[in-house]
Formats: structure tokens, sequence, C-alpha cells
């Protein structure tokens, strides 16, 4: 079971990491 938590985590902290892509590269058009 431990093993399956430490998945789900990781899974969660790639999806955290694609939204602030997103915003990084909302802000890059605005300065544009």
């Amino acid at each position: 079971m431990g093993n399956v938590k430490k998945k789900r985590a990781k899974k969660i902290r790639k999806h955290k990491h694609r939204k602030l892509l997103k915003k990084t590269r909302h802000q890059r058009r605005k300065k544009k």
C-alpha cells in the first residue's frame, strides 16, 4: 500500500507542474 501512495503523490506533483507551466506560458504571451 505504501508504494501506491507514493505513485499517487508523483501523479499529483506532475499535474501541479503542468498547471504552473501553462500559467508561465500565458504570462510570456502577455508580455509579447
